[in-house]
């Protein structure tokens, strides 16, 4: 479960780094028609951009959080040692 939960954080937080990093990319292919959302001096197409950006890279450190403060569902709780506790 939470090798799981923690891969889909990563995941999740990988395609908002690259969606947003791809988009932010002022790459200009021959022959494809160019969309002026923004103006010339904002720099990026798509508001707020750098911001998703950075959601993305907090969500793949956010998945080894959630790897290790989640439980593992096959661990049993410790044994005491043999003799532990008993007096001599």
């Amino acid at each position: 479960m939470r090798t799981t939960l923690a891969r889909v954080t990563a995941l999740a937080g990988l395609v908002f780094a690259a969606t947003s990093f791809a988009l932010a990319l002022p790459l200009r292919i021959p022959g494809v028609a160019v969309f002026a959302v923004a103006s010339a001096e904002s720099g990026g197409v798509i508001p707020y951009l750098p911001a998703v950006f950075i959601l993305g890279i907090m969500l793949m450190f956010l998945a080894a959080v959630v790897y290790e403060l989640l439980p593992d569902r096959s661990q049993t709780p410790p044994r005491p040692p043999a003799g532990f506790g008993r007096r001599a």
